[in-house]
């Protein structure tokens, strides 16, 4: 079995060391992206089985992250979680229309999101 590969797009520094702190502890191999333009570079070059992913962040938002992920042929096996701060029933809604797997709204369970990585990358 290789190592699962995640990816933490978020423009946060804090959020960013302690999810990439939980990730390594539990064994994945972890790419960080603080921004959207740099983690569709990061997704094109490694092809992570993950991606963490927050939504409002500088140049390439999280929405148009995912969308062109889902979007590539190549990359729609690729597993999408949006951590976000924006908790609307509207934004989970968008997030999910997207082609999000997951939406989490900030703060959230680190326990709740190990559980959900869990389950999505068991496959």
């Amino acid at each position: 079995m290789s190592i699962m590969k995640i990816l933490i797009v978020d423009d946060e520094p804090g959020i960013v060391m302690s999810l990439e702190f939980l990730m390594k502890k539990e064994g994945y191999q972890v790419y960080i992206a603080r921004d959207g333009a740099e983690a569709l570079d990061i997704i094109r070059q490694e092809t992570p089985h993950l991606v963490l992913l927050d939504i409002m962040m500088p140049s390439v938002d999280g929405y148009e992250v995912c969308r062109q992920v889902k979007e590539s042929e190549s990359l729609q096996e690729t597993k999408i979680i949006f951590l976000s701060a924006k908790s609307k029933e509207s934004d989970i809604e968008k997030g999910l229309s997207f082609g999000a797997d997951l939406y989490l709204t900030k703060p959230f369970s680190t326990r709740n999101l190990m559980a959900k990585v869990q389950e999505l990358t068991a496959c």
